[in-house]
């Protein structure tokens, strides 16, 4: 399944491709890693047996614990959820890139 990217997440790649946060985070990941991963989780078989389909989220960054952050981008929403890799729920935690970046940032989004 293809995806194209939202264009508030586009327009962020196009100035910075990518925002690394402390440590070497990866806040939003290069529009080469999210091309990379994307297609890893969905090919993966093992994660195929084990998780929920991963086809309607598009994953952009990580909370540096295998947690994913990612969108939703046929809703013609952004906002963005949380992929627990351990339990596989899906959370809201945002209403934006910028939302999660400044909820990131200030320590209100923690997982």
């Amino acid at each position: 399944m293809s995806q194209s990217l939202p264009a508030e997440l586009a327009a962020l790649l196009a100035e910075s491709n990518g925002v690394e946060g402390e440590y070497g985070l990866g806040l939003v990941w290069s529009i080469e890693r999210i091309a990379a991963e994307n297609l890893r989780l969905r090919r993966d078989a093992d994660f195929a047996s084990l998780y929920m389909p991963f086809d309607s989220l598009l994953f952009f960054g990580d909370a540096g614990n295998d947690d994913l952050f990612g969108l939703v981008p046929h809703t013609g929403r952004l906002d963005v959820f949380v992929w627990n890799h351990g339990d596989d729920s899906r959370m809201w935690v945002a209403r934006g890139l910028g939302d999660y970046l400044e909820g990131w940032l200030s320590g209100r989004i923690t997982v």
